[in-house]
This record gives structure tokens, sequence and C-alpha cells, in this order.
């Protein structure tokens, strides 16, 4: 049993006990990966009040007003950037010996990108193959005007056969991008095959970012041989390797 004075003693002290709050530590955001990402993301939105526009500088303080952009546009911002870039691309794969009429434009697209964040070695392959197809069309009409493109592409009579290809990475190509490709003869003692060189030229980087050589082989489809394609195509061919481009 307790004494009244002892039960008085234990009462105040439980209502003392009562009247405190626990003690707390000044309450701070928790910058999560999530709640970063979200901070981005205003960042980003045009309609956040928390967008800064390319351009623009934020506020030294809340009552600064941003800086306002130069009116003046830049390059980058020109409706006219992608044409003159593509124009750059053009006049400087003619200037390396490149065929004018069998240059190939390449769109990246985000699923080109693997998961290294980057456009994935293996589709330099079809990039190529498409400009060289191109290439084939181009001297197919020296030789023999539209029934002779019709007739190489679909392997008839005397056409191409791929023998071997190999790829230069240079830099690495991201979304969004686009690629110019450009493809040249190199011409050697032999009779049956010759060297078809070819380079990706990126818009972005304004650099080329690959090479290839293939090995293309005469092929008579028809007899299922290689072949001489005869003198006056050997003659097309040693033209285009001095000058870059495939004429009659």
């Amino acid at each position: 049993m307790f004494s009244s004075k002892r039960l008085v003693a234990l009462t105040h002290a439980r209502a003392l006990l009562r009247s405190r709050r626990p003690c707390s530590l000044p309450q701070t955001a928790s910058l999560s990966g999530s709640s970063i990402k979200s901070l981005q993301d205003a960042f980003r939105d045009p309609s956040s009040p928390f967008h800064i526009a390319p351009g623009q500088a934020g506020p030294e303080s809340p009552d600064s007003s941003l800086s306002l952009p130069d009116p003046t546009p830049s390059q980058s911002s020109h409706p006219t950037a992608v044409g003159s870039l593509a124009e750059n691309a053009r006049a400087k794969l003619i200037s390396m010996g490149y065929d004018a009429g069998s240059l190939w434009e390449q769109s990246i697209v985000w699923g080109h990108h693997d998961s290294f964040r980057h456009v994935n070695n293996a589709h330099y392959l079809r990039f190529i193959e498409s400009g060289r197809m191109m290439w084939l069309m181009a001297l197919g009409k020296v030789l023999g005007g539209e029934e002779r493109v019709k007739a190489m592409l679909a392997g008839q009579g005397v056409s191409f056969i791929l023998k071997s290809a190999n790829i230069n990475f240079r830099r690495p190509v991201t979304f969004p991008d686009t690629l110019l490709i450009g493809h040249r003869p190199i011409i050697s003692s032999s009779r049956t095959q010759f060297t078809l060189n070819a380079v990706l030229y990126s818009y972005a980087q304004q650099a080329i970012v690959a090479d290839s050589d293939s090995v293309l082989v005469w092929y008579d489809y028809d007899n299922l041989r290689k072949c001489d394609p005869g003198d006056d195509a050997w003659r097309i061919l040693k033209a285009a390797s001095h000058d870059g481009q495939v004429e009659g």
C-alpha cells in the first residue's frame, strides 16, 4: 500500500509527463531517387512554374526575375539548322570522294539503343547495307538503266554477292541523330572482285562515327558462279574509284 503522501507525488509526476511533448528533430526533405526525378521532370515541363527554358538562367533570389534569352536565333534553334547540317554532311562526303548520287540518310530511333545507352554495333551492318544497295542502284542505272537495276536487285544475270565486311567504330551514336552514309569503290588487280569503302557521318556530332570495307564479288546468278563483268563495267568502276562518282 502507498502512503497518501507518495500517492500525491506519483499523481503529480504523471501529470507532468502528460504535459510534455516528445522531443523531435527538425524535419528535412528526403531526397530519394524518385523525388529527385520528379524535381527534374518539373524543371523540364514547360507548364510547370519551376520550368527554366533553354537560354534562360534561374533567378538569384525569389524576388529576382528570369533573364530572357537572346532574341537572336542560334543555329541550333533556327528552322533551317537541320538542313544546314545535312548540306554540310553531303559537302563533306562528296569532297572526300564518295558518290553524291547514292548517299543514304539513316535516321536513328530509340530502339537502336542497347543497354549501354548507345546504338548497338549490330545495327551498323544494316545501315551500311542500305547505303550499299543505293550505290548498287546508281551503278545499275549507268550499266543498263532501270531494267538492269531491277535485275541486279533480284539476283538475275550478273550482279554482286557480299564476300566479307568489317567495321571500325570511331564514336558512339545516340538518339536523336541522323547518319549520312557514303560509298566509293577501291579497285585492285582482280577481275572478279573489289572493295567498297563506306563512311557513316553523324549530323549531331558533325564527324565520321564509323567506316567500313566490304568485299564485293561479281556473280553470275544464272550460272551460279563468280565472273568477270567485262571491260565496260570495270571502266565505270575505275572512274568512280578516282573521282568517287558513278557515271557512264
